[in-house]
This record gives C-alpha cells, sequence and structure tokens, in this order.
C-alpha cells in the first residue's frame, strides 16, 4: 500500500482536476483499511517533498480516530516512535521556513489524536517526560514543537497535566523569557493562551499573574515584527483573567491597560488587533470596574477613547471592527459601571469638541453624550442645560454627521433622562420639528426615534405641538422610503400616548392610513406592517372602547392573517396589539379569545432557535482537503466557537407572554379553558434563560392568580385547584428573590408579593411569611443571586450601585407586611430593621435615604404603637432629611416625622416635650417662599396636623396655626387632606380660642376646599361642619367675611354647612 499511497498523494497535488479527483477516490478507498495509518506514517517521515508529507500528517489526523483501536500494540508503538521522530528530525533546509512550521503544527496535531486515546490508558507514559526534555533542549526548533505540543494537547489530555502543573508554569514562564529565540517566546505565548483557557481551577489561574509582563514583552516584539495574528494572543489570555472570578490582574491591569491603548492608538495596525485591545479595556470596565478606578485609569482611558470617536471611518472597513464605534461601546460600558468618574471627563471633552473645526470632533462630542446618557443619567440631569446646549447646537450643524450623532443622542436623552427632559420640551420639541424636514434621511430616522422616544413621557404639555407634529409625520407617512414610515409609526404612536383624547381628530386618518400596511406580504415590508399592527393597538388605547370598537374587527381580522406570513417581529407587535384591544374593551375581549389565545400558546411554544457556530478550520493551510480527509468513521469533538440566539424569537415569546396575562387579567372567570395551558407555560418561562421572558412571566403570573380566583370560585373542587396555583405563584416569586439573577425580574417579583398580600390579604399569605421575610432579608443584605458582584477589590460604599428599581420594590414590601399584619408585624420588624437602616448611612446616595425614610413613614403609619422602640433612632434621621436639597426626601421625611409623632406612644414622648421645638424648626422651613415644592409643604402640613391632634398642649399654636394656614389649601398630595382637615375642623369645634383667632383665613381655607375638584366628599363634609360651627359662633358678623367670597365659593360653603 505505502508505493501506491506516495504516488497517489503525490497526484492529489497535481494542478490537473481530472487527475486530482481519480487520486481524491482511490486514497477514500484506500483510507477504509487500518494499514492505511503505518503507510500514512511512513510518508509523513519520508516523503522527499514537504507537501506530501504535510498532506500525509492531515490525513492521518482524519483517519487515525476511526482505526487505532483496530492496531496492534506493535503497530501503535511504531506510530507513536515515529510521530515523535517527525517532530524532532524535520529536514534542516525546512527548519526556518513556513512550510516546516506548518509541518510540525500538522505532526503535533496528529500526536495529540493519539494521545487522547493512549495516554489516559496508560499507553504512552513516554509522552510527556519527552515533551517536557525537548522544551529544555539546546535546539530552538525541539523547544518550540515541544511548545506546540503543549498547545495542542491541552484541547486532548490536558486533565494529564493536572499533576504537573507547577512544572508547566515554571516552564512556560521561561519559555517565554527565552533570550535567544522570539519563535520559542511566540511559541510559549500561545501555549500560555491554551492553558489558561483550559485551567478553570482559581488557585492555578491566580498563578499566571507573574506572566502579564513577559506575555506584554513578547506581543511588543511582535507588533513590532508585523505578527499582529501573534500579538493578540495576549489579548485573548487577557480575556481569560479579567473574565475569571479570581483576582488575577492586580497592578498588572495598568501596564495592561497601557499596552492597550497604545494598539488602540494605533491606526497604522489592522482594525482586529485595534479592536481587540479595545475590547480588553471594555472587559475590564464591565468585570474590574472598581480596579480602573483604584489605578486612576478612568482619565487616561476616557483621554484615548473620546479622541478615537472622531476616528474617520475606513468605508471597507467591517462597521463591528470601526474604532470609532467601538470606543463608543467602551465609554458605554466605563458609564455603566463607573458614572461618577466618568460624567465630567466627557462633559469636558464634549464641551470642548463641540466647538472644534473638524466635523469629526463636533460629531464625537454629541455622540459621547449620547452614549453615557444611561449609565450617567443621574449625573447628566442635574446638569441638563449644558448638556443640552451641546446637543441642540449640533442638530443646528451644517454637517450631516453632526446633525446625525445630534439626533440620536437627543433620542437616547428621551429615553434615558426622564422625566427630567420632558420639563425642556418648550427647547427640545421645536428642535425636534426643525429636523423631521432635514435634507438627510440619516438624520430623519433618527429624529424620528427622538421624538418617538421624547413624547412617551409627555402628557398635556405635547398639546399646543400636536397639530404641526400631526401634521409633518402623516405627510411623511404618505411621502418616505419604507424605512422612514417605520420610525414614523413609531413617533405617531407616542404622539398619541401622549395626546391620550385629544389624539382623537387624528385617529380616523392615521387608522385608514395603517389599513394599507395592514395587507402588505412581501417579505422586506412585513416589518412596516409590524409597525402598524403596533399603531393601531396605541390609538385604540388612546381613543377609548366606544370610539374604537365598532370599528375593530377588521383590523383584527388583519392582525390574526398577519400569523401565517412567518415573520418574527410582525407576531411580537400582534401580541401587543391584542393586548392593548384586551385591556380597552375588558370583558368585550371574550369573543376574541377562542381566536387569540392560541396564537400566543404557538409563540410561546416555539423552539428557542439557539444556534451554535463549530470551528473545523484546523487543516485547512492546504487547500482542497474536504474531500479526502472527511471520514464517516471519524468522531474529532470540534470546537465551539459561538453560541447565538435568534432574538425575534425572543422577544416574539416576551410579548406572547405578556399577552396571556392580561387576556386573564380582563376576561377573568371567561379565561377558563385556557387557565391550565396558561398557567404551565407561565410557570415554565418563569426559569426561562432569557430575563426578558422571565419578566413577563413574573407579571402574568400575577395576572393568572386573579383569574383563576374568579374561574375556580364556584367549581367543586375549585378551592383545592386555587390553592394549588396560588402555592405554586408564591414559590415561584419566593425563588425568584433569591436565585434570579436580573435585578428586574426580582424586583417585579417583590412588587407582586406586595400585591397578593394587598389584593388577597394576611390570611391568604400566612404560610409563606416565613420564606418570604427570609428572602427579603437576603435582598437588605444584598445578598440575593441578582446583588453579588466579583472584583478584584472592595467596592466603596458610595459605589455600591445597586439597582433603585430593585430596592425600592424591596422597600415596598415592608410597609406591604406593615398594612396586612399591624401592629403583629413587630417582631418581623425587629429582623429587617438593622439591614434596612444600613441604606440611611450618609456615605449612601440621596436616593437611598429616600427609600428608607419612605418606608420608615408608611410602617409607621401602619404598624401603629410598635414603631415607639424605634423613636430615638430614627428621629435624627428624619429630622436631618429635612433639610435635604431633594425634595422627595423632604416630603418623605415631613410625612415621617407626622407618623413618628402620631404613633410613636410613650416613645415619642421626649420628642413633644423635649423636641417639639427641633421638629418644628426643621418643618418651619417647608413652610416659607423658599420651599419650591407643592407636595412637600403639603406634607410639612400634615405633619404638624398630626402632631396637633396628638399633643396639642406641646405646640405654641399662637405661633404655628398662621404658618399652618397659610400653606392651605393642600394644591398636590391630596392624601394628607383627611388629616389635615380634620385637625383644623377639631380645633374649631373644640372653640380653641388660637384658631378661632384667624377666622378670616379659615373662611378662605374653607371655601377654597369645598368648590376643589380634587377633594373627597368626606372631606368637603368636615369643613362643612367647622364652618357651621364658625357661623353658629359669630352670625351675622360673618357677612363681611362671606360678602368678599365669590357666589361661586359662598353657594359651595352653604351647600356643605350642615342646616341646623
Amino acid at each position: 500500500m505505502a508505493q501506491s499511497l506516495e504516488l497517489l498523494l503525490i497526484q492529489f497535488l497535481m494542478p490537473d482536476n481530472d487527475a486530482r479527483r481519480q487520486a481524491e477516490e482511490q486514497i477514500k478507498r484506500l483510507a477504509k483499511d487500518p494499514q492505511v495509518v503505518p503507510a500514512l506514517v511512513q510518508h509523513l517521515r519520508t516523503a522527499k517533498t514537504p507537501n506530501v508529507r504535510q498532506l500525509a500528517a492531515v490525513l492521518l489526523r482524519k483517519k487515525i480516530t476511526g482505526h487505532w483501536a483496530k492496531l496492534s500494540p506493535q503497530l501503535k508503538q511504531l506510530v507513536k516512535q515515529s510521530l515523535i521522530e517527525s517532530i524532532t528530525m524535520e529536514h534542516r533546509s525546512e527548519l526556518h521556513c513556513s512550510i516546516g512550521v506548518l509541518l510540525r503544527r500538522a505532526s503535533a496535531n496528529v500526536v495529540s489524536i493519539v494521545a487522547k486515546y493512549a495516554v489516559p490508558t496508560g499507553e504512552w507514559p513516554d509522552l510527556l517526560p519527552f515533551l517536557f526534555q525537548c522544551s529544555q533542549s539546546a535546539q530552538e526548533e525541539h523547544r518550540e514543537v515541544a511548545l506546540i505540543l503543549f498547545s495542542s494537547l491541552t484541547e486532548t489530555i490536558g486533565t494529564s497535566f493536572r499533576p504537573h502543573f507547577a512544572d508547566l508554569q515554571a516552564l512556560l514562564l521561561k519559555c517565554l523569557q527565552d533570550e535567544t529565540s522570539n519563535r520559542v517566546r511566540v511559541a510559549a505565548l500561545k501555549a500560555v493562551g491554551s492553558f489558561i483557557e483550559f485551567t478553570h481551577d482559581g488557585d492555578e489561574v491566580v498563578k499566571f499573574r507573574e506572566f502579564i509582563p513577559s506575555i506584554l514583552n513578547v506581543s511588543r516584539q511582535c507588533l513590532a515584527a508585523g505578527e499582529e495574528d501573534v500579538a493578540v494572543i495576549a489579548f485573548e489570555i487577557f480575556d481569560e483573567l479579567i473574565e475569571s472570578p479570581a483576582p488575577l490582574l492586580g497592578d498588572s491591569v495598568k501596564s495592561i491597560v497601557q499596552f492597550s491603548l497604545e494598539v488602540c492608538s494605533s491606526q497604522s495596525l489592522d482594525s482586529n488587533t485595534r479592536h481587540q485591545a479595545i475590547q480588553i479595556i471594555s472587559w475590564l470596565a464591565k468585570y474590574k470596574p472598581a480596579s480602573l478606578k483604584k489605578h486612576k485609569l478612568v482619565v487616561p482611558i476616557l483621554q484615548v477613547m473620546c479622541p478615537l470617536l472622531a476616528e474617520s471611518n475606513n468605508s471597507d472597513e467591517d462597521d463591528d471592527l470601526a474604532p470609532d464605534r467601538a470606543a463608543a461601546e467602551v465609554i458605554d460600558t466605563m458609564a455603566l459601571n463607573l458614572p461618577k468618574h466618568i460624567f465630567s471627563p466627557v462633559l469636558e471633552f464634549a464641551s470642548l469638541s463641540s466647538q472644534n473645526a473638524n466635523p469629526k470632533f463636533r460629531e464625537a462630542a454629541a455622540t459621547s453624550l449620547g452614549v453615557i446618557s444611561e449609565g450617567c443619567s443621574e449625573f447628566i440631569k442635574d446638569r441638563l442645560e449644558p448638556v443640552l446646549h451641546i446637543v441642540l447646537g449640533a442638530l443646528r450643524d451644517p454637517e450631516q454627521m453632526v446633525r446625525g450623532a445630534a439626533s440620536f443622542a437627543l433620542g437616547q436623552f428621551a429615553e434615558y433622562l426622564q422625566p427630567e427632559i420632558v420639563s425642556h420640551y418648550q427647547s427640545v420639541l421645536p428642535c425636534i420639528l426643525n429636523a423631521l424636514e432635514d435634507t438627510s434621511d440619516e438624520v430623519k430616522e433618527k429624529s424620528y426615534y427622538a421624538l418617538a422616544a421624547f413624547c412617551e413621557n409627555m402628557g398635556e404639555e405635547i398639546l399646543p405641538f400636536l397639530d404641526p407634529l400631526m401634521g409633518k409625520l402623516l405627510g411623511a407617512l404618505q411621502n418616505s422610503a419604507r424605512n422612514l414610515q417605520e420610525t414614523c409609526m413609531s413617533a405617531i404612536g407616542s404622539v398619541a400616548g401622549a395626546a391620550e383624547q385629544a389624539f382623537i381628530p387624528y385617529a380616523e386618518r392615521v387608522l385608514e392610513l395603517m389599513k394599507t400596511f395592514l395587507v402588505l406580504t412581501n417579505d422586506e415590508d412585513l416589518r412596516a406592517r409590524a409597525r402598524a399592527t403596533e399603531l393601531v393597538g396605541i390609538v385604540a388605547m388612546s381613543i377609548g372602547r366606544a370610539k374604537m370598537e365598532p370599528i375593530l374587527p377588521p383590523f383584527i381580522e388583519a392582525a390574526i392573517s398577519g400569523f401565517g406570513l412567518e415573520y418574527s417581529e410582525l407576531r411580537e407587535y400582534t401580541h401587543g396589539f391584542f393586548s392593548n384591544v384586551a385591556e380597552i374593551l375588558d370583558d368585550g375581549f371574550i369573543q376574541y379569545l377562542p381566536h387569540v389565545v392560541p396564537l400566543a400558546f404557538s409563540s410561546c411554544n416555539l423552539d428557542d432557535g439557539s444556534a451554535v457556530d463549530v470551528d473545523e478550520s484546523d487543516d485547512e493551510n492546504i487547500n482542497n482537503f474536504g474531500g479526502v480527509s472527511s471520514d464517516d468513521e471519524a468522531h474529532d469533538e470540534p470546537r465551539v466557537r459561538n453560541i447565538s440566539i435568534r432574538t425575534g424569537v425572543l422577544d416574539e415569546k416576551a410579548a406572547a407572554t405578556q399577552a396571556l396575562g392580561l387576556f386573564a387579567l380582563h376576561t377573568k372567570s371567561s379565561y377558563g379553558p385556557y387557565l391550565e395551558e396558561s398557567f404551565r407555560i407561565l410557570v415554565k418561562h418563569s426559569t426561562y434563560f432569557h430575563e426578558d421572558v422571565r419578566l413577563q412571566a413574573i407579571i402574568s403570573l400575577k395576572h393568572l392568580l386573579t383569574a383563576a380566583q374568579a374561574i375556580l370560585q364556584n367549581h367543586n373542587e375549585g378551592a383545592a385547584k386555587a390553592n394549588e396555583i396560588f402555592d405554586t405563584v408564591m414559590s415561584t416569586y419566593i425563588k425568584a428573590m433569591i436565585e434570579d439573577d436580573d435585578k428586574e425580574v426580582v424586583a417585579q417579583a417583590c412588587t407582586s408579593v406586595a400585591d397578593i398580600l394587598k389584593d388577597f390579604g394576611y390570611a391568604a399569605v400566612e404560610p409563606y411569611i416565613s420564606p418570604l421575610v427570609d428572602a427579603t432579608l437576603v435582598l437588605l443584605r444584598e445578598e440575593s443571586a441578582c446583588q453579588l458582584t466579583e472584583s478584584d477589590d472592595d467596592i466603596d460604599d458610595d459605589d455600591t450601585g445597586h439597582d433603585e428599581i430593585l430596592m425600592d420594590a424591596v422597600s415596598d414590601l415592608l410597609p406591604a407586611f406593615a398594612k396586612s399584619m399591624g401592629s403583629h408585624f413587630a417582631p418581623i420588624f425587629a429582623k429587617l430593621f438593622e439591614p434596612l437602616m444600613k441604606f440611611a448611612k450618609a456615605s449612601r446616595p440621596p436616593q437611598d435615604r429616600t427609600m428608607v425614610v419612605a418606608c420608615l413613614a408608611e410602617v409607621a403609619q401602619d404598624m401603629g404603637a410598635p414603631i415607639a422602640g424605634y423613636v430615638d433612632r430614627l428621629m435624627p434621621l428624619v429630622l436631618k432629611e429635612l433639610a435635604s436639597s431633594d425634595p422627595t426626601n423632604r416630603r418623605n421625611a415631613a410625612f415621617c416625622v407626622g407618623e413618628l409623632c402620631k404613633n410613636g406612644g410613650d416613645g415619642a414622648l421626649k420628642y413633644p416635650f423635649i423636641y417639639y421645638g427641633d421638629v418644628l424648626r426643621g418643618l418651619f422651613p417647608l413652610f416659607g417662599e423658599s420651599e419650591p415644592d407643592d407636595a412637600v409643604r403639603d406634607n410639612a402640613a400634615g405633619a404638624v396636623a398630626r402632631m396637633i391632634m396628638v399633643h396639642p398642649e406641646s405646640i405654641p399654636l399662637n405661633q404655628v396655626l398662621p404658618f399652618f394656614l397659610k400653606a392651605l389649601p393642600l394644591k398636590e398630595d391630596h392624601e394628607e387632606s383627611m388629616t389635615v382637615y380634620t385637625c383644623v375642623s377639631t380645633l374649631v369645634l373644640s372653640s380653641n380660642p388660637q384658631i378661632l383667632s384667624l377666622v378670616p383665613e379659615l373662611v378662605n381655607v374653607f371655601a377654597q376646599v369645598v368648590i376643589s375638584p380634587n377633594e373627597t366628599p368626606e372631606v368637603k363634609a368636615q369643613v362643612g361642619r367647622a364652618f357651621s360651627h364658625l357661623i353658629s359662633l359669630y352670625g351675622q358678623q360673618m357677612q363681611p367675611l362671606l360678602s368678599n367670597l365669590s357666589p361661586a365659593h359662598a353657594n359651595a360653603l352653604a351647600a356643605f354647612s350642615p342646616k341646623s
């Protein structure tokens, strides 16, 4: 066989295609015989031409897997010996050329495959000793090939290296520092890359920290020699080190960042090389932000990344590798993880660059502000004026690229700077209106996006702009390209949502236009059809059931027919449309359930669509080896390169999951036929791998629970089934609170539990109180799965960046417990108190203290007397927050101080008698002209009212009442009305001399209260009784005061005054 095989190998390498095909067929036939192995080994060692030897090695690697077990021990020994010789005795003329490198690599790959079977069974005990010996040889090529083999063997027998790990690490470090051979240093770099990818043990990986200086030296040498493909191995190694939870980088993070910045700044390097360097900075910002802060690397990084935003794009370059795009991702990641340290340097860059003569820098100025708007939202909100000045100026720039960046930034602001950004609508909306007329389609498209995001949180402020906005949007909808029509529809949807009933004059025209989109069936038009479906649902929500229900059937039919078009985004938006329709029709939606619920089930049960890319690129150094090297018997495990998910399917599942919950909520007892399958799906989706689907499942389970109670209340076995569903839902929520790794999902689980306590009462939840309290405690201690972070360093208190939404939801659980349990909540509150108070430390951000004070106020209100035991701890905190710069803090503190005085009992007595002066001094500024927030003043009035009602003897009424009455009537927080006006009425009805000295002020307040549309009949009746008492006391003396009132006020007072 050997001779004929050699001829066939030579023939296969000929340029003649016919000859190649004949050789390929015969090689395939011979390859089925196990004797092909020794024949190929012989040619690997002895063939005269290197191409034949390389082809023999490639074929041997593919065929030996299927034949190894069939070989005799003697043949196996011959193969092993021959492979070692082929590696160490390469032809001298080929040692330093590229073909020699390829041959050694091909032979090493064969050794790796043989070792996979021979080493674990003890058939090749001398392999590792040989490699160690070879790696210390005086011959450069022997040291190099040993390292190549070490790299290759990690993939097949990596576990066999474990007992020798310390020796291997020492060897690799020594070879990285080889003073005589660059090739050995490069091979060592590659071997380190292989070993570090294979090593998962934390203690073993930590030892690689001392390799970093040598890795950087070798990589720099490779860059200088033009070997970028080798140099980037350093970045692959750093990637592994960064993602490891072990503290691997230490002080080396400075040199890694410096090297990465050097590489990404060098425009002479390949875009892929630069991109990998930028990616390392991004990973550091994501996984080791505290390290960047500790080593003062944030500003040096930004000094490179911000100017990279202004680097011109090579039009032939892959957008994903473009330095400006990659730099934007780094800045975004840094803003999310280090917002306090990012904002000022970026704002400084943007301010300077916005004046630059180079339009690329002006573009970078707007882009940088847009990019940081999510992470630095709180800091931008405090400096919104100068930031908007830059971006709105850029929107008027003569250069299209600058205007495009500005419209992008405005869209980001509209999304992440709510609600503060809306207060600037008078300056922002006219600029967006102008941008809708831009000559550039790109600017128009981004401006539609900005408009959509901006209007989403607007209310009646939009009304003055409604007509010009709709004029432009309707015109654009009829005369623009498809992509612009799609973003235009999103903008119309946001305008409709903001305008509500004021949108009715435009609804008919919009809905008529949508009909033309809802019949589109070409693939390229389906995205527009999806947007149109969504818009119909939004318009329906704005104009309401009465106007929408009669014209709805054709839109429902069009939406259902769209399901057959196999377009995931259309199905996603259709579920959203059905959800909106269910919300406006309520029980009127029952007729559509048989048609739409099966569609939601279908989407929920879709295959995830995950896809795995497999890297089979090994041995492709010689073209067209695919045919002869493929073998049905070969079972080499391919290396997984990438796992991707079809996000369209995820979005569709999330929308369908949401729809099931809303269908159940709005049709209640009529949802019975779908209850069981919906419940099965929602429970399954509550542990789905993607957080968007889990979030909707957690929300929908609460809706389904509400429907289940209505459905099962009259069934024979309804109680048992309802209890079973209740138990599963509660268990799901408790598990999510502790184990789910997404903060938004956990926050929603907490909110759902609070809602269940409110809707179902304590008795229903009592069996779950113990695990619920334990889960709440875990969250307050920031020890749940979604709160655990890993870093090289301890994070400062002020950087404990828990999610505000999460902790607000957690803190809402305590008042929910208190409201449902009353004073019985006291022993549970005792457990939760200290973990809660951690968030009130001076080092915590203001929003943490807002959360604590609001929570404490509601607990004090509903738990009642047991709060007395905490007054000494709480009152100093609350009094301090009365002077906070944040109006929300002042408002919560005023409410809290009142509840503490009201419910503090004997424990609060020291405050009336000793510290009431402190409390009143703290509240006094909130009644003055300097207090800009009406809600704060209303809550201060509520606090004083509670203090008066509990300890009137401790209040200097002659000093307090003039300021108190001057703050009335309440203007914003009417939840305080009953407390405030009951206090006033009580004083009047008891003929308190201090309040009777203020009758003119009282009459004025009473008149405004009884005519207010914001006050309840109960409040007005209370005021009416007090007014009647004044009439009974003063009779005709009241006439001059009443004559000063308008007829409407006087009549209203008379109407609410009880007739004697």
